[in-house]
């Protein structure tokens, strides 16, 4: 599981009750901490944060959830090591899921299954919070997530669908087009790109995304 803080402190930031002062041990005052900001993998106690996130993103605007509940607990019980999640102060603020395939290019059942022990991720969804949005956090999010996949073994390239308007984001994050995808969702249409992530530099994120 990778964990790692953002701020450049490495120290945990505690709570503040509006009480009257007193002394608070180095005990009491660890058990009322979180790290300030942290990215884990997801478990299957995230899903319920997780689907609420997604609905609320994808409900207003295409009226279709890319994963129903039922689907974001199978994949984070089969496959938790191919998500990622940010969380601020314990509240998860966006996150990725990802599944295993074997094919060369998605299908509609790749919607639904995780195949194991695969050259090939696919990313199903990337979210982020409603108040946490136009920051910067879904660009930091899958560049962490894209290097965090090429440090494990066996993984090759990356494939995910998108709409029209969402290539020039995963462009800009180093994707190529694959060409109009397979998958259709209530009459919504995609494009399938791809992601390589052998035999490519190492690339610093630009600071300013």
């Amino acid at each position: 599981i990778m964990t790692q803080q953002v701020s450049g402190s490495p120290f945990l930031k505690p709570f503040f009750l509006k009480t009257s002062i007193r002394v608070i041990s180095p005990l009491q005052q660890r058990r009322h901490t979180l790290p300030a900001s942290e990215f884990r993998n997801l478990t299957p106690q995230d899903a319920i944060s997780v689907f609420e996130i997604e609905r609320e993103a994808f409900v207003s605007v295409s009226g279709e959830c890319p994963l129903t509940l039922d689907k974001v607990l199978n994949f984070l019980g089969q496959c938790p090591e191919l998500s990622l999640g940010w969380f601020e102060e314990g509240q998860l603020v966006a996150f990725i899921i990802g599944s295993g395939w074997d094919k060369e290019r998605l299908s509609q059942e790749a919607m639904s299954q995780h195949v194991p022990d695969t050259a090939t991720v696919h990313i199903h969804v990337l979210s982020v919070h409603r108040h946490c949005r136009q920051q910067g956090k879904g660009s930091i999010l899958l560049w962490r997530y894209l290097q965090y996949l090429r440090c494990m073994p066996g993984l090759r390239r990356a494939l995910l669908i998108c709409e029209d308007f969402l290539v020039p984001f995963y462009l800009k994050a180093g994707f190529k087009e694959l060409g109009p995808s397979a998958i259709s969702v209530s009459n919504m249409h995609f494009q399938e790109m791809e992601y390589m992530l052998c035999g490519q530099a190492y690339a610093r994120r630009n600071s300013g995304c």
